[in-house]
């Protein structure tokens, strides 16, 4: 069987919990408390040199980074339409792939976990960069249902739970509507899995911009 090495407040844990359940794929969660780092210790070392979660093992075959673990299993457990194989496809849905780990990663998670975890770092770099992400991603969705094709595909999962979860890090959505439209449309999707601070809530904290 599936492992999946998660932290519970880890979005991009979520990420891969979120592609299992759509795909109707079994899998055994074994938690990682990034808190206690329990990502120092030998065994998980062994697994992924890097420190972080999430990691998956497929039977002995081990996969690190959430971006390359949501390829994998769309292309061995899922359809072809989560992650078309024409170059055209592919090439848009790596560059919001891309996007998950640089600009939402570095602005949304950051000012996420800044204030979750009572971080002690400046929020403002984060806050440009999140500011940044979200117009990026509100120009893109005015228009259009999802991210990179006409039709639900990893992208879609990479970018959405730490832009769901920013009500967390106090930043406001106010001005994103169809941000929080796509949000919708993720969570209606069957097989949608929550964690803690989701499903978007409609009454999330709105601070004075």
């Amino acid at each position: 069987m599936i492992k999946l090495y998660d932290f519970d407040r880890s979005g991009n844990c979520h990420k891969i919990r979120m592609l299992l359940s759509f795909l109707g794929v079994e899998y055994q969660c074994v938690p990682v408390d990034l808190v206690k780092k329990e990502q120092m210790q030998t065994d998980f070392v062994a697994l992924n040199p890097l420190h972080k979660v999430p990691v998956l093992d497929d039977n002995g075959y081990i996969v690190r980074d959430s971006a390359a673990i949501l390829i994998y299993l769309s292309r061995k457990y899922g359809s072809p339409d989560w992650y078309p194989e024409t170059a055209e496809a592919m090439a848009q849905i790596q560059q919001w792939l891309s996007f998950s780990v640089n600009e939402v990663f570095n602005g949304l998670a950051m000012v996420r976990a800044i204030v979750i975890f009572n971080r002690d770092m400046d929020l403002q770099g984060p806050r440009i960069i999140a500011a940044e992400a979200l117009n990026i991603m509100e120009a893109r969705l005015e228009n259009h249902d999802w991210l990179a094709l006409d039709q639900f595909t990893i992208a879609d999962i990479a970018c959405y739970p730490y832009a769901a979860l920013i009500h967390e890090g106090h930043v406001s959505l106010a001005k994103y509507p169809s941000i929080q439209a796509w949000f919708k449309r993720i969570e209606s999707f069957p097989g949608y899995v929550s964690m803690q601070g989701l499903p978007y809530p409609e009454q999330s904290f709105e601070p004075n911009n």
